[in-house]
This record gives C-alpha cells, structure tokens and sequence, in this order.
C-alpha cells in the first residue's frame, strides 16, 4: 500500500486557517480563498485533499460551499471532516463529490449510528476521527476528552468492519514539534490491518518521509507548508515516488 499525502485546508469564514491545539482564539488566516489553495495543491502534484470545516465543527455556520467548490473545481481526492452529526448531511457531501468522510464526535457519542455508516457506506468512505488527549478520544472540536481509552475505541470500531483511522495527538497539532510516531507505530502493532492516517505535528519533510516509511495509510500535512516549513515541490515530488 502506498501513503497518502494529504495537504490540509481549514476553513473559517470561507478562509484558509490553522489552529494551534484546536484552539479558536489562534486562528491564523494563510490565504483567504481555500478554491485557489487547493488548486495550488493540485498543480503541485497532489492528488488527496485534507478538508476541515472548523465553523461546522464548532455549530457555528458551515464552509461546505467552498468544499463543494473544490470537488467540482479539481479532480482531488477529497476527504472532508468536520460538523458531519447526522446521515442527511453526510449523504449530501457525498452528493456534491466529497469521497471520504471523517465521523469524530458522533463516532463517540452515538456509535451505533456510526456503525451503521461504515456497513451502508463502506471502509473506504468512513474515517473515524480518532483525536487524542494522553490517549484518550476528545470530542466537540477538541473541547472535551472522554474517558475512552484509543485502544478501546479503535478495538470496537474495527470489530464493526471500520478499517480507516484519522489519529490527532491534540498536543503536537499545530505546534510544529513532529508527529507522535511512537504512538502512530505502536497503534499499528496492536489493531492488525488498521488504515491510520497521521495528523498533527509534521514540522519538516522527514516527518513525513518517516510516516511513508512506516507503511502508514496517509498523512496530513498543514502548518509546515503554510509556514514554509515544507515546499510543495518537495513535498509532491520525490516523495510521490513511494506514496501516491
């Protein structure tokens, strides 16, 4: 299998941003048209898409014009999280071209509902959102942690035929320290025949190298290229010899 490269765009207001920690009163805007980034991306030489809708997230407005924009602008791959609560709205991103879904906190609040998705819609449609504080799942964009071990959570959700996981240490989102590998390897060690796709942390290129070393199903890299921490060139050149 071959790593996915993932360039992230967050969405505030119809605006590219990022958040340190998931904090809102970090918010940095990058560029303030997400169609024009993910075209940039795409010219690059990437073929998936990392979108977060962090108004729908939050219950306050949605960005999904401009995520339908993308689907219908770009050929991208597009995987989309973000305020997804009920199956009315995933069938409608789905609808307007999005190809994956990231179910997060409903994935904790009501997992039978989830579960269901993931028989009606697929394992490659469904990601479940696994987002962690000191292993433990956190909802409600980050605001709450659960008293649900990862472990645990992954355990019954592969049980139920889930095999894509979107896994955020909250304490490296943003800050540019490098991914929780030791994490990302061990969870790979135990929950046999798991898709997990690391998020959070990359702060240079080897980073993300090291994830396509280790076989992972994909990698989400925002800041570091906001930041020019990594350019696109090399992030969608060599590297797209071993990922795809």
């Amino acid at each position: 299998m071959m790593t996915q490269i993932l360039p992230a765009i967050d969405m505030i207001g119809g605006r590219c941003v990022r958040l340190t920690k998931g904090d809102y009163d970090t918010e940095k805007v990058y560029h303030s048209s997400p169609v024009e980034m993910a075209k940039a991306f795409e010219d690059a030489g990437a073929k998936y898409i990392h979108l977060v809708d962090l108004d729908a997230a939050k219950g306050q407005g949605n960005n999904l014009q401009s995520i339908y924009d993308i689907a219908h602008q770009t050929s991208l791959v597009i995987e989309m999280g973000g305020g997804i609560r009920n199956r009315a709205t995933l069938e409608q991103v789905f609808e307007n071209g999005v190809s994956r879904a990231i179910i997060g906190s409903l994935a904790v609040k009501n997992p039978e509902e989830v579960f269901k998705w993931v028989q009606d819609y697929g394992t490659e449609r469904i990601v479940i959102g696994t987002d962690v504080h000191n292993e433990y799942i956190a909802t409600e964009g980050w605001y709450h942690t659960s008293d649900q071990h990862i472990d645990d959570f992954i355990s019954a959700y592969m049980q139920e035929g889930a095999t894509l996981f979107l896994c955020t240490d909250i304490a490296k989102d943003g800050m540019l320290q490098g991914l929780s590998t030791d994490l990302y390897q061990r969870l790979m060690e135990k929950h046999t025949g798991i898709g997990l796709i690391a998020s959070g942390g990359v702060a240079q290129l080897s980073d993300v190298e090291e994830v396509v070393d280790m076989g992972m199903y994909g990698v989400v890299v925002g800041k570091a290229i906001y930041e020019g921490k990594i350019t696109l060139p090399a992030l969608f050149g060599p590297l797209n010899i071993k990922s795809c």
